[in-house]
């Protein structure tokens, strides 16, 4: 297939935007108290909720829809192999992530002397903060992917890819959220909360460039249809091994259960939205 420069700086623009998004999230850690943390289960509840909601209503139709040609029952089966892929790829970069990434910052004590700190705590902050450098790299490795997708879907029909753009972008909020605030509570950086989560939004564009410089050559409705369904498995993964986990640590079951069904509600009645326009 063969774009126009316009077409290419078009998709690559809305691509930009979708991943800038994860930054807004990340700024929103800057008005949410730090000792708040039923603000930050509900966060990570919102976050899963969205993510959950979009690969199963959304992304793994797509999936399903790029191997059509083969049949109903084929395409299905073959979407839901490329879901169970990305589950599987997130399952074995989860297993080669260190116990503890970047162990000496985690052990400065000074990083807690804003507040009280005693073993338990710096057990747990560390933890925390673990948590929110391995959302921040499952994020970046699933924006990577997302963002070829999200491109991809923009040269082929911008009509379509506007209402999913939006989707993205809507979604990668929470997702800015669930990275920046983890790491905001862990260390009472405000600053380092938004780079994390910036960082693993500008993975997004970076994917679509480094994506289509390599596969432009072979894009077709069936690498369509692999990457939406990776893409979709590592969002299921992120969710359930991670930021549940996560949320209900730090908050009761009613604001897990809240935040994961405003996320959900947030996604449906966006797409709902889009499906008027």
């Amino acid at each position: 297939m063969e774009f126009s420069t316009g077409a290419i700086v078009f998709a690559f623009s809305l691509t930009l935007f979708a991943g800038l998004s994860t930054g807004i999230g990340g700024l929103l850690a800057l008005f949410i108290r730090q000792k708040n943390t039923v603000a930050l289960s509900v966060g990570l509840g919102l976050s899963a909720g969205v993510m959950i909601y979009v690969s199963f209503v959304e992304i793994l139709p797509k999936s399903v829809d790029s191997f059509i040609g083969y049949g109903d029952h084929w395409a299905h089966l073959f979407g839901v192999l490329c879901l169970f892929l990305g589950i599987g790829f997130s399952a074995l970069i989860d297993r080669f992530i260190p116990s503890d990434i970047n162990p000496h910052e985690l052990n400065e004590v000074r990083e807690f002397a804003h507040i009280d700190v005693d073993h338990d705590h710096v057990v747990k902050a560390r933890a925390l903060k673990r948590t929110g450098v391995f959302t921040a790299l499952a994020l970046a490795i699933h924006n990577f992917p997302e963002g070829f997708a999200t491109f991809t879907v923009a040269l082929v029909d911008p009509t379509l890819a506007i209402p999913i753009v939006a989707a993205v972008a809507i979604h990668n909020i929470p997702e800015g959220v669930a990275v920046s605030l983890p790491i905001y509570h862990a260390t009472g950086s405000r600053l380092k909360g938004f780079l994390y989560a910036f960082s693993s939004g500008i993975a997004e564009p970076l994917g679509a460039l480094v994506g289509y410089l390599l596969l432009a050559p072979y894009l077709n409705d069936i690498t369509l249809g692999i990457v939406f369904g990776i893409v979709g498995g590592i969002m299921i993964y992120i969710s359930f091994d991670e930021l549940l986990p996560a949320a209900r640590e730090y908050g009761s079951g009613h604001s897990v259960i809240g935040g994961l069904i405003a996320g959900m509600g947030i996604m449906a009645f966006s797409l709902v939205l889009f499906d008027f326009m």
